[in-house]
């Protein structure tokens, strides 16, 4: 790409005087202003003086991905582009994400029904490949997709369709090459820049748009990451003029910025360092020393069937998981077959999952076991289940 260089100075690539010589027309391409601005991120020194410029920066990253998004769905709706066809399924679902030829496709063949081709070569997988997992009286759908590449949350090697797929999943099963230096960090950086945010909570913070007053924030904490006007500059860049901000913990600027866009999505994840049959224990530890302390992690061969017993209890336990037992008006309680839900499942969870006339004639239900305060507790749909409730739900007739 050529371009050329004049006089203007300034922020925006107007500004700065970057024009594609090309009928004198500005031609920057979305995904060339996101790695302009990333290039800018990583080069400013980060500290606390730098919160709020890099806040500012962020946001205009978010701003150019809402904008990207929506021509991607105004293509798609024109005929433009296929992505992966992924028919969720079962109790759950994890993607498997690593660098090509780290063993996904050997490991997927190993504890689901699925066939996924193997290589010795990279990119042997080339489209989603998905098996299901029984364990524990759980179906779990494992998806074996092709490896992501530096660059992928911009597009290179097909990445945004691995990446939207990988955001619809309950979990990610990172697979590191012990051999491999680096990959982890990269594959996090393109996960957390397609907007997922691993094992991370939700953060505390609403935005209201108001009709007057300008930004008024209010917190319950103190904030020493921004001010409030550094917080309110962020704020203004996505066309708020009044806002009531509501903050319940120290808030950075990407924070404020999450929430902005509206589409991060929190999943949780998990890691799986493969190929031990061959590692050393000191590769091991250099693996090891790269990953975060606080994720769980555990020691597998693909290849040689080495924890790959204890890997299904590890994906079925870090899934969060429960049971409840149902129990039909007038019969028996089924306590040998439970139905195996999400820990964040409340009672219409379990209708919809039974069936969805379940929501539409819903009367009331009946609770005994740990979520109720007594035994055959009545509730509504919103009550919150446990591990181990009884339920019995009564529908209109």
């Amino acid at each position: 790409m050529v371009w050329k260089k004049t006089e203007r100075k300034g922020n925006s690539l107007e500004e700065q005087g970057l024009f594609h010589e090309n009928r004198g027309v500005l031609v920057a391409t979305i995904k060339e202003q996101i790695e302009m601005i990333r290039a800018e991120i990583d080069k400013t020194q980060k500290n606390k003086a730098t919160n709020a410029h890099i806040g500012k920066l962020k946001a205009k990253i978010a701003q150019l991905k809402i904008k990207e998004e929506k021509a991607a769905a105004h293509s798609k709706a024109s005929g433009g582009g296929k992505g992966f066809e992924v028919k969720k399924s079962g109790d759950a679902t994890v993607s498997l994400v690593g660098f090509p030829s780290v063993g996904k496709s050997t490991l997927i063949s190993k504890v689901t029904d699925a066939q996924s081709e193997t290589g010795g070569y990279a990119f042997t997988t080339l489209t989603c490949i998905p098996g299901v997992m029984e364990h524990r009286g759980a179906k779990i759908q494992i998806l074996d997709l092709p490896g992501l590449i530096k660059g992928a949350a911009e597009g290179k090697g097909r990445g945004k369709e691995i990446l939207n797929v990988i955001r619809s999943s309950d979990m990610v099963l990172y697979i590191v090459d012990p051999f491999q230096d680096g990959h982890f960090s990269v594959l996090h950086r393109e996960l957390h820049n397609s907007g997922l945010r691993l094992n991370q909570q939700k953060p505390p913070v609403f935005i209201k748009r108001v009709d007057k007053g300008g930004i008024d924030v209010r917190t319950t904490v103190e904030q020493t990451h921004l001010t409030p006007e550094e917080m309110g500059e962020i704020i203004r860049s996505f066309g708020y003029t009044s806002a009531i901000v509501t903050l319940r913990q120290n808030t950075t600027a990407e924070q404020i910025v999450d929430c902005l866009a509206g589409n991060i999505v929190y999943e949780k994840a998990v890691i799986a360092i493969n190929k031990i049959d061959i590692a050393t224990p000191e590769d091991i530890q250099r693996a090891r020393s790269g990953l975060p302390e606080d994720w769980p992690i555990m020691e597998i061969s693909a290849f040689k069937d080495i924890g790959l017993t204890e890997l299904k209890d590890f994906i079925y336990d870090n899934l969060g998981f429960m049971r409840v037992f149902l129990k039909p008006q007038g019969q028996e309680a089924d306590l040998e077959e439970p139905l195996i839900v999400k820990d964040d499942s409340t009672v219409e969870t379990i209708c919809n999952k039974l069936h969805r006339d379940f929501v539409r004639k819903f009367r009331f239900a009946r609770i005994k076991g740990p979520s109720a305060k007594f035994d055959w507790q009545r509730v509504g749909l919103d009550h919150q289940l446990k591990d181990g409730d009884l339920l019995t739900i009564v529908v209109k007739r």
